[in-house]
C-alpha cells in the first residue's frame, strides 16, 4: 500500500459539503496527484481540513464507494479505487429514465458518437474488429424475422463500429447508453412487422462494413447518416399511418 496521501485544504468558497468532497477528488484524480491504491488521512483530520462536518465528510465518501472512486477499510481507512465504468451505466439509464424525450434525445447523441467512431473505425479497425462485425451482419440476417433477437444483433452490429473506432472514451460513453439504446433497436425491428425492411436492413448494414472495410471515412460517414435517416423516415410513417387510423375509427 501507498504512504498517506497528504492534502491541502480547498479554497471555501462556493458549494456545499458533498460539493468540496467530491471537487476534492476530481480535482486530485484529474491532475494525478491522487492515485488508486492512495490512501486518505484520517476523517477527523480531512473533514477539517475541507472545511466541512464529519457526518457529512462520512456521507460523501459512502456515496463515492458506491461509485466505486473510494474503498472504507475497517482499520486501514479510506483508500482511492479504480472506478467501475459499469457503474456509470446504470447511474446514467436512471439518471435519464425521468426523462420524457429519452429515446429520441440519446437517440442524437448516439448519432453523434457513431459518425465519429465509424470515421475511426476507417483508420484504426483491426482483423478482429472487422471479423465482430460480420459475425453481427451473419446474426442480423439469420434473426431478420425475430423482433428481439434481431434488435440484439443490430445493437452489437452498431456497438462493433464503436469499438473499431479504438476510442475508449466513446466507447465508456455508448456503453452507457447501452439499456436505452437497446429500447431504440427493439422498437424500430417492430418496423420489420409493418414496412418490407428486410432486404433494405440486410444490404444497409453491409454498405456500411463495405465502407469501413474500404477505409473512406467519408463514405462511412455519409453511408451511416443515410441509414440513420431511412430509419427516421420509417418511424415517421408509422407515426402518421398510427395518427391516420386512429382517427378512422373514433
Amino acid at each position: 500500500m501507498s504512504d498517506t496521501f497528504e492534502i491541502t485544504r480547498l479554497d471555501e468558497q462556493g458549494g456545499k459539503g458533498f460539493e468540496k468532497v467530491f471537487a476534492f477528488l476530481r480535482e486530485r484524480l484529474l491532475a494525478g496527484s491522487l492515485k488508486p491504491g492512495d490512501r486518505l488521512i484520517p476523517e477527523r483530520e480531512l473533514a477539517a481540513q475541507l472545511g466541512v462536518s464529519r457526518p457529512i465528510l462520512r456521507e460523501a465518501l459512502r456515496a463515492l464507494t458506491v461509485l466505486g472512486i473510494v474503498e472504507i477499510r475497517d482499520r486501514v481507512g479510506t483508500i482511492v479505487r479504480r472506478p467501475d465504468i459499469s457503474v456509470l451505466h446504470d447511474f446514467f439509464t436512471f439518471a435519464l429514465s425521468h426523462r420524457v424525450d429519452l429515446v429520441d434525445d440519446v437517440m442524437q447523441a448516439r448519432i453523434a458518437i457513431e459518425c465519429q467512431a465509424v470515421r475511426l473505425a476507417t483508420e484504426r479497425a483491426s482483423v478482429a474488429d472487422f471479423e465482430r462485425l460480420q459475425a453481427a451482419l451473419r446474426t442480423i440476417e439469420a434473426t431478420i424475422d425475430d423482433v428481439e433477437a434481431g434488435g440484439r444483433a443490430d445493437f452489437e452490429f452498431h456497438r462493433a463500429i464503436v469499438r473499431a473506432g479504438g476510442s475508449e472514451t466513446l466507447i465508456v460513453l455508448y456503453d452507457s447508453m447501452a439499456a436505452v439504446l437497446m429500447r431504440s433497436h427493439l422498437g424500430r425491428r417492430e418496423l420489420v412487422k409493418v414496412f418490407d425492411m428486410r432486404t433494405y436492413l440486410i444490404e444497409d448494414h453491409k454498405r456500411i462494413f463495405d465502407a469501413i472495410v474500404a477505409g473512406d471515412p467519408e463514405v462511412a460517414d455519409r453511408t451511416l447518416r443515410e441509414h440513420f435517416a431511412i430509419g427516421d423516415e420509417f418511424r415517421r410513417k408509422l407515426a402518421i399511418g398510427g395518427g391516420r387510423k386512429a382517427a378512422t375509427t373514433e
